[in-house]
């Protein structure tokens, strides 16, 4: 049986919890995930208690309380985060993305400094890789969204103007990301 202690461990509020994910990030020992569409602990022993996730909630759902509870264990923590680290495969060879292109002459289309000003980013929130956005992000209730593969944008120079603008943005690769796991989130 694992030791419990009474310490200090995060509290979350499934009330007020919108699963818009976060306080995923903001948790180095990766102790939350969303399930459900909600923030849920994934294991006492993998948060400390200090709350530095709190502060990235907009809902207030996170809490700290002193509870009884397991014991924070740094080397599961360790060994999670290291599991949990993509080993880098190589790319398939016919990969677009390893060949080395050039589009034009360098500087092609730039203007001179002060003759005019840069256009105005049309992106309204965050995340947008497609598997980081919850199904339940507030963002996405009631909005046209826009699912673009994630090089578009530094492809087409009027992407923020012409395809952004009052869009909710999603973007994904569909060489190299899952496509059955974007399947059926979508």
């Amino acid at each position: 049986m694992t030791p419990r202690k009474v310490r200090k461990i995060i509290k979350i509020d499934e009330e007020k919890c919108d699963g818009c994910g976060l306080c995923v990030p903001a948790c180095a020992e990766g102790a939350i995930q969303i399930v459900g569409g909600k923030a849920r602990l994934v294991s006492e022993k993998y948060c400390d208690g200090l709350g530095a996730c709190i502060g990235e909630c907009p809902r207030g759902a996170l809490t700290v309380e002193e509870r009884e509870s397991e014991e924070f264990d740094e080397e599961a923590v360790s060994e999670r985060l290291q599991a949990a680290r993509p080993v880098p495969e190589g790319l398939p060879c016919d990969c677009a993305s390893t060949t080395v292109t050039h589009f034009g002459p360098a500087g092609a289309g730039h203007h001179q400094a002060g003759a005019e000003s840069l256009p105005q980013s049309q992106l309204g929130h965050w995340p947008v890789q497609l598997r980081l956005v919850p199904p339940t992000a507030p963002f996405l209730q009631n909005a046209d969204a826009l699912l673009t593969g994630d090089c578009v944008p530094f492809a087409y120079a009027g992407f923020h103007q012409h395809l952004l603008k009052d869009h909710a943005l999603l973007v994904a690769c569909p060489k190299l990301d899952d496509f059955q796991a974007h399947q059926r989130k979508l």
